[in-house]
């Protein structure tokens, strides 16, 4: 077998969905919007949000050109092997190497892309509020964290199947499914690194979320404002953590956006994920995509001809984490149609929630402020649902809770 023309034909046809998806995005933007939807956008507004939109969807598509043909020349040259080969013979390091290199790669690739949109796009519809330093040093937080938690993963794959064997499978998938835990419970603090909090201050909106909260048995560490206004005038809320560490987390531009009552219709929202265990499966399904990313793994360390067809002289770890997002590429968007329409169901399940809680009108207008300060798209293509959308359309989960408060 040609690994090395399958590789590439791989990487091709990931980015051919790309620009399919881009395509279909771009074209979705004439979309009649839904006649429950149409006091969110005033007409100029609406007109604004198309050219956002289209700015956008160019932009992605610059994006995916870039990421295909730098993908294409490191792999048809076999610079990662020449990279390796710097560091003969130590396994561990020649290996660690490739990661780096490939995220150095990965982040001069994304810098100006990612300026662009904050400071061309987002700074011209009014959005980004985030200061050049600040970007700046956002996109090196990003490199480092990425290199730490790639080189991890790389140095504990090469640990595991070296001294394991064939169990790397089990073993590599209950690592990681781990680490995911680990990160998870860190996260409230790991946010801290590029935010301010400050508790939230005592008054109505407190009371009226810890009574929803305590009425159910949750309790929670802190009610916490995060000075999102920084970067964005977009709105976001959260919980973070896990048991003692559990916290709820308000975007500052949210409590100048909503009342009191819809910021709880969007926790009594949460809450019905959280009585339903939603967190807990997704987490289960997460374990199954772990499973099938380990079994890529082992073909991919258990092949050292694949490694061979691009220059290097055995198997090396990092370029087998390469290789791995080259098929998970093809196989994510199949295990993620079957994770977003899980949760697009449990959407609507959490809606009903905030409906029995009584919250039912005010989470219809908090949605709507949601989608007009964040600029949502009002009638996305039905095949983008299906493939990206983890969320159900707007103007389909109204009609929803409308319905639910009707009987």
């Amino acid at each position: 077998m040609n690994w090395k023309i399958l590789i590439l034909l791989l990487v091709v046809i990931r980015h051919g969905l790309d620009f399919v998806l881009d395509y279909v995005r771009f074209r979705s933007a004439n979309n009649e919007t839904p006649g429950n939807l149409r006091d969110v956008y005033d007409q100029d507004t609406y007109n604004t949000w198309k050219k956002y939109s289209a700015e956008k969807c160019r932009l992605h598509f610059v994006t995916t050109i870039v990421s295909l043909v730098v993908t294409l020349a490191l792999l048809m040259f076999d610079v990662h092997a020449r990279v390796a080969a710097l560091f003969y013979p130590n396994v561990y390091l020649r290996g660690l190497m490739v990661v780096i290199f490939q995220a150095l790669v990965d982040a001069l690739c994304a810098v100006g892309v990612n300026y662009a949109d904050s400071f061309k796009i987002e700074e011209k519809y009014g959005f980004n509020r985030s200061t050049r330093k600040t970007f700046w040093m956002d996109q090196v937080r990003s490199l480092l964290i990425e290199v730490l938690l790639s080189g991890a993963l790389i140095c504990l794959l090469c640990l595991l199947h070296r001294g394991m064997g064939d169990w790397v499978i089990l073993l590599f998938t209950g690592a990681v499914f781990l680490l995911t835990l680990v990160i998870s419970f860190l996260y409230p603090y790991l946010s801290r690194l590029g935010n301010k909090f400050v508790p939230l201050e005592e008054g109505e909106l407190r009371d009226k979320l810890m009574a929803l909260l305590t009425n159910h048995g949750y309790t929670v560490k802190d009610i916490q404002v995060m000075d999102a206004s920084r970067r964005t005038t977009k709105l976001n809320a959260y919980f973070a953590g896990f048991g003692k560490t559990k916290t709820i987390v308000l975007y500052d531009n949210l409590l100048n956006a909503m009342t009191p009552d819809e910021i709880c219709a969007v926790f009594a929202h949460e809450l019905g994920h959280g009585l339903h265990k939603d967190v807990m499966k997704q987490q289960v399904m997460n374990l199954g995509n772990l499973l099938l990313m380990s079994v890529v793994v082992w073909l991919c360390v258990r092949t050292p001809q694949m490694h061979a067809a691009f220059g290097f002289d055995g198997v090396n770890y990092g370029f087998a984490y390469i290789l791995l997002g080259a098929y998970l590429s093809l196989l994510q968007p199949l295990t993620g149609m079957a994770m977003n329409a899980y949760s697009r169901f449990a959407e609507y399940r959490a809606d009903r929630q905030a409906v029995e809680e009584g919250y039912g009108k005010a989470l219809c207008t908090a949605l709507k402020v949601l989608a007009r300060e964040n600029f949502a798209h009002l009638a996305p293509s039905p095949l983008l649902v299906k493939l990206e959308y983890s969320h159900p359309p707007l103007g389909d989960r109204i009609a929803a809770i409308e319905k639910t408060m009707a009987k």
